[in-house]
């Protein structure tokens, strides 16, 4: 693969609270934010890092289904409302369902590498707390194919879908094994959020989450193969993060160190209107993924963190097969391992995932990429992991739809 002929860095993250059910401050009854403010927000986090908005030259901003969720389009125009120096400067908006953040990294990183600018700010968005669950259940199957999927689809579209996979996994593997490995990631994800404070499952008590992951699925009332604890939760939320060329760090004034460098990435992109090959593999992703890892020039045993997709239990057993790490059909062994907890050989979702931090759609892939940076600068705080200088990198896997748009991303630390 053509390495780039100029390098791309990002810096200066930033998160708000993924802002939902589990959350002490989250009343469905009074006022919340709206996209205006979570824009606002995510968008300063990064300025303030970097000396303010005369520093930026383009800005991003993904967002999947707010013509929906907030009867809001023309997002790219809201940019401007994050400090009054961006104004008049190239903005645009993007889409690709759940993997919205991704492309926004990638149009970040286009624009750096055709030298149209130094310094792009990337935001990602999603406000979905607006109508009830199984309205937005409606809304969001539209990262699928109306015409024909969804008119004859399940109510609950995605879940029902990610059962689907999860049956074929059964039938195909087994299924007590992988129940556990559904229970051991969810654990897993929500003793990271409870470390991290701007998760949406900070303030989770249970005592014993594995038994309560292992609830056994009811088709009346939900999906065939999958409980409510297999899925990520309804999430409002944005996340940000300048994407940078050298002279665009130098620009900010902010040190090496403190930034990660984007040595390899992959965008695919499926046929929206076939079904999957092989409901037991994501092959979007297993290209995706390939093409990131190529282009960086290592193998997935020289990772240090991964940030993968897990929408539900089954994507995150499934992704783990896809990167490379387990063999097809081994990867709930790999997780029950422990190798992907905080303290095993390869810390997945560190701060908790879309299981545990939150999945807020359009946000979720700057959000990724926000924590592979603070991971790998060492800024994670108390759910900081160890990064050997033998193992330098973190890579963010962000999927849109049933694994119909993909874009993997791998960086280093720069300094």
């Amino acid at each position: 693969m053509t390495k780039p002929r100029r390098k791309v860095f990002m810096t200066a993250g930033y998160n708000t609270i993924s802002l939902g059910t589990g959350r002490k401050e989250f009343n469905p009854k009074k006022p919340r934010p709206g996209l205006e403010e979570y824009i606002k927000e995510a968008g300063q986090g990064t300025l303030k890092q970097i000396g303010g908005g005369d520093k930026v030259d383009e800005g991003v901003i993904a967002n999947f289904m707010a013509a929906r969720f907030n009867k809001q389009g023309n997002l790219a125009a809201f940019i401007p409302s994050v400090d009054a120096s961006l104004r008049w400067k190239p903005c645009v908006r993007v889409e690709g369902a759940c993997g919205s953040g991704g492309l926004g990294l990638m149009t970040a990183v286009k624009s750096v590498l055709a030298e149209t600018a130094d310094v792009v700010l990337a935001i990602g968005v999603e406000v979905q707390n607006t109508v009830k669950a199984i309205y937005g259940a409606d809304i969001l199957a539209g990262a699928g194919w109306f015409r024909g999927e969804r008119k004859k689809g399940h109510a609950y579209f995605f879940p029902a879908g990610f059962s689907d996979r999860a049956g074929a996994y059964f039938e195909k593997y087994g299924r007590e094994k992988t129940r556990k490995a559904f229970a051991r990631w969810f654990r897993n994800a929500v003793e990271n959020a409870r470390l991290c404070d701007t998760a949406q499952e900070f303030h989770n008590t249970c005592p014993d989450l594995e038994a309560l992951a292992l609830t056994e699925p009811n088709p009346k009332s939900f999906v065939d193969h999958l409980n409510v604890y297999d899925c990520s939760k309804v999430s409002d939320g944005a996340a940000a993060i300048a994407v940078v060329s050298e002279a665009g760090l130098e620009r900010v004034g902010i040190p090496k160190v403190e930034a990660v460098e984007v040595v390899g990435w992959g965008q695919v992109e499926a046929d929206l209107t076939l079904p999957p090959s092989d409901m037991t593999r994501l092959e979007t992703t297993v290209r995706a993924v390939e093409k990131a890892l190529a282009m960086a020039g290592i193998a997935a045993a020289d990772l240090g963190t991964v940030e993968c997709h897990d929408c539900f239990t089954i994507s995150g057993v499934l992704s783990v097969e896809a990167i490379g790490l387990a063999k097809p059909g081994e990867g709930p062994d790999y997780i029950l391992s422990g190798a992907t907890a905080r303290t095993g050989a390869m810390p997945f979702n560190t701060n908790g995932g879309l299981i545990g931090w939150g999945h807020p759609t359009g946000g979720t892939g700057v959000r990724q990429a926000v924590t592979v940076w603070q991971q790998l600068t060492g800024k994670a705080g108390k759910w900081q992991v160890g990064i050997t200088p033998e193992r330098p990198y973190g890579l963010s896997v962000n999927m849109g739809g049933n694994d119909k748009t993909v874009v993997a991303v791998v960086c280093r630390r720069a300094g």
